[in-house]
């Protein structure tokens, strides 16, 4: 049994909870908004607004919910939930900041959870305010300011409130739903929603307390009307009405199935174009759905699958003959920002195109980065076009009104039926994903990208989805933080000091002092706790009593990693245990492999001769192998996938790639084992040596490379995982001098994440670097700095990521 609930199905088991079905769009273009204005004040000293937020254009001051009394406002009589041009969370009255967050929220791929919970009644002046995000509070804040106790505030007065409006010029541009406001009461997060105890994401659930006299809740569920949008399911009858806000179909279409939850195939977190992926030039907005330029730019979706069956829609304004403009497919490794035109090698995919340049003087489609001339061309004066991705067989479909069209321009192409592809994509397997993407190499209309969040144009061909979340599929792995976890914890001189909070026994453990210059330790189940090796250092391995043991739920610690006031990290992965005895290479090994997290331990005694495996337990080709000597002193050696078993890094330096057939004997490791050459790095005779061995998990793990840009505006590359990431580690490899950095959720618990470590350093923590930064997102990371370590301009670098939780199931951060 279940039953329908402030537009929720709340479900007969845990499995189905509590979900939504709609959201309302806001394009700050329209001017749109809600409005209303109370019969008679409320309480304006004590109350709560809570709302599910999904950001649209950034970097501009965006308005959730505005009191305004008109002319002569005062500190009383206006205040304003907003984020201001830093995309900063701020609580502001006429003339007075009460809080800016420092912490940023521009992440437009997933949606926030912000609770406002005010009352100024509170003895504690701190108290007065309190804002949550996805169920935590904000603790920090650039401004701080707090009204006089008891206060009368602007809000809950009887005059004009706007939802998505300053009531001035500022529009907000991006989707709410789920908006709950209490009148009387200052309420935390836990009355609006909970921790889920599969996967540790936050979700709604159903408010069920009393509202108050202006008190109401808005999920948008009604679109009958633009007047039912703003109806109030409260019981209070408090309803907004709608400003330029459509429901009639089309590009400008504002009642969306995109939501915060993984409700249906038709409801759930869509794509949209992605704006901190884009080329400078474009311009996004409108719920990251409108695309313009004034020069070259492409942008691509937010969601980049790795298989399946995927439909979308783009409409141009006017003709595509208008400039030139084009729409295609974009694969995953492919750098973001997007910089360059098709044909000029920078957007490699598959593109429909047209211009009216010299150099493209028609329509025009392009394989990779060639121009096709032998494929006929669609009418380019249509307005509306198709595109049918199947991810599995590397098969692509484009398509206008009428046609699907084939290799060769026919109009037999049927996706349907996987029959004659306009394109088939090479090199599937190193693509990374596919998606779709539109762009320009000059000024013109508009392109209006549709995924599924509103009714689609046409019907989608049988077996294609929507590009949204409940569609991806599932990861074997939903909580990232069973399997590895990050903790910090201060030093208390007493030894042992017990250190909690992994939520398993770990089997890998790296702790490095954050406050002091001490080198880095890395101890393992498998050598013993006691066995220490230090990544900054060519040492041989050392018994110590550093970390001394592994617990239930985290390890002990002593002596130099137990210092008094000292303040720590800890990074632990979860394998097998002690290990066991593997014989699949032509040297025996000690294994210890965790198979679902793509992890293990191996040690192994080398015998110096080249051509030599080593058995390593995944079943999968490690992406990334972490080899040291624990009986020399040599360096530590790096096998990724991005570089190829025909080169190296090392750990413990700012090397760059190293070409060389020593490690690694030129051969990539197998799904059984990895391979050595002679070299002392990795296979010294009668040395004993350990490897840590990574493969890629979809939704968990990702090893990969992207291009440096060099921006010095904050605009570096775009990396996408798949994934919320719990732990980036990067390396320059291109050219030497810069260090290893490794970025975590755990020391930086919002962007920015500039709380930065280095492998090869036995330096304290870099808090906070303004040029080694990144933020840590819902589906990946994105550079901020344009330090060397990370984003110079024409680097190369390789990457590690490990996963809070797969994309499927992330909100934004």
């Amino acid at each position: 049994m279940s039953l329908i609930k402030n537009n929720a199905l709340v479900g007969a088991s845990g499995a189905a909870g509590y979900t939504l079905q709609r959201s309302l769009r806001f394009r700050s273009s329209a001017s749109a908004y809600l409005s209303r204005t109370p019969a008679s004040a409320g309480n304006r000293t004590t109350w709560t607004w809570s709302g599910w937020v999904k950001r649209g254009s950034l970097g501009a001051q965006r308005n959730l919910f505005t009191a305004y009394i008109g002319s002569g406002s005062t500190d009383t009589s206006y205040f304003t939930i907003t984020y201001n041009g830093a995309d900063k969370l701020a609580l502001t009255g006429y003339s007075t900041i009460y809080r800016l967050s420092t912490a940023v929220y521009r992440d437009p791929s997933a949606w926030y959870h912000v609770v406002v919970a005010v009352d100024t009644t509170q003895s504690t002046a701190a108290n007065r305010f309190r804002i949550y995000v996805n169920g935590t509070e904000v603790t920090a804040f650039d401004t701080s300011n707090n009204p006089a106790q008891n206060t009368n505030l602007g809000v809950n007065q009887a005059s004009p409130h706007y939802f998505a409006w300053d009531a001035f010029t500022t529009y907000y541009d991006g989707y709410l739903t789920e908006i709950n406001f209490i009148d009387g009461q200052a309420l935390g997060p836990t009355y609006f929603g909970e921790t889920d105890a599969t996967t540790g994401v936050w979700k709604p659930i159903s408010y069920s307390g009393t509202y108050g006299t202006n008190g109401f809740y808005l999920n948008f569920s009604d679109n009958s009307t633009t007047t039912t949008l703003g109806y109030d399911y409260s019981g209070n009858s408090n309803n907004w009405t709608a400003n330029n806000i459509s429901v009639t179909s089309g590009a400008t279409y504002d009642s969306m199935t995109d939501v915060p939850t993984l409700t249906s195939t038709d409801a759930a977190n869509y794509a949209t174009l992605n704006p901190i992926g884009k080329y400078s030039a474009a311009v996004i907005n409108n719920g990251n759905l409108q695309f313009d330029t004034s020069g070259y730019g492409f942008a691509d979706a937010t969601i980049i699958p790795t298989s399946g069956k995927w439909y979308a829609e783009f409409q141009v304004s006017g003709t595509i003959t208008t400039s030139g403009w084009a729409f295609g497919v974009i694969a995953g490794n492919v750098a973001r920002p997007l910089t360059l035109r098709p044909g000029t090698g920078g957007a490699a995919g598959y593109w429909y195109c047209y211009s009216g340049s010299s150099s493209h003087p028609n329509a025009a489609w392009f394989n990779e980065t060639t121009q096709s001339s032998s494929l006929p061309l669609p009418n380019p004066s249509k307005t509306q076009y198709r595109i049918c991705i199947d991810v599995d067989n590397g098969y692509l479909w484009f398509g206008d009104d009428t046609y699907w069209y084939n290799s060769t321009g026919g109009t037999d192409g049927n996706p349907a039926t996987g029959a004659n592809p306009t394109f088939t994509v090479s090199s599937l397997s190193s693509r990374n994903g596919l998606t779709f993407a539109c762009g320009t190499y000059g000024s013109g209309s508009s392109w209006f990208a549709n995924f599924g969040q509103r009714p689609f144009a046409y019907t989608p061909p049988a077996g294609f989805k929507s590009l949204n979340t409940y569609n991806l599929p599932d990861s074997t792995i939903e909580d990232g933080g069973q399997y590895f976890n990050t903790v910090t914890y201060t030093g208390n001189g007493t030894d042992p000091q017990s250190i909690s909070g992994l939520n398993f026994q770990p089997d890998f453990v790296w702790v490095k002092s954050r406050s002091g210059g001490q080198s880095h330790v890395l101890t393992d189940a498998v050598r013993g706790a006691t066995k220490t090796l230090y990544s900054d250092t060519t040492l041989a391995e050392t018994t110590s009593s550093l970390l001394t043991a592994f617990n239930s739920d985290g390890f002990d610690v002593e002596g130099g990693l137990n210092v008094s006031a000292r303040t720590l990290v800890g990074w632990s992965w979860k394998a097998n245990g002690s290990g066991v005895s593997n014989t699949d290479g032509s040297i025996t090994s000690t294994v210890s492999a965790n198979t679902t997290a793509g992890f293990s331990i191996v040690t192994y005694t080398g015998n110096g001769t080249a051509g030599a495996t080593v058995g390593h337990g995944l079943g999968v080709a490690p992406d990334m192998i972490i080899v040291k000597n624990r009986d020399g002193v040599y360096h530590w050696a790096v096998q990724h996938t991005s570089l190829g078993a025909t080169k190296y890094l090392t750990l413990s330096t700012t090397d760059d790639e190293t070409t060389s057939s020593a490690p690694w004997n030129n051969t990539a490791p197998t799904s059984s084992v990895f391979s050595l050459g002679g070299s002392s790095l990795t296979n010294r005779s009668a040395n004993d040596m350990v490897a840590y061995c990574f493969a890629d998990v979809e939704g968990y793990s990702k090893f990969g490379s992207y291009t440096g840009n060099g921006s010095a505006t904050g605009d570096g590359p775009f990396v996408y995982t798949g994934f919320r990431p719990a732990f980036v580690m990067v390396k320059q490899t291109s050219t030497s001098g810069a260090s290893w950095t490794i970025h975590d959720s755990t020391r930086n618990t919002y962007n920015l994440t500039n709380n930065v470590l280095y492998p090869n350093l036995a330096n304290a923590e870099t808090s906070p670097s303004t040029q080694i930064v990144m933020d840590l997102l819902s589906n990946g990371f994105k550079l901020k700095g344009n330090a060397a370590n990370v984003n110079a301009s024409g680097s190369t670098y390789i990457y590690m990521a490990l996963a809070e939780n797969p994309f499927k199931n992330s909100l934004a951060r």
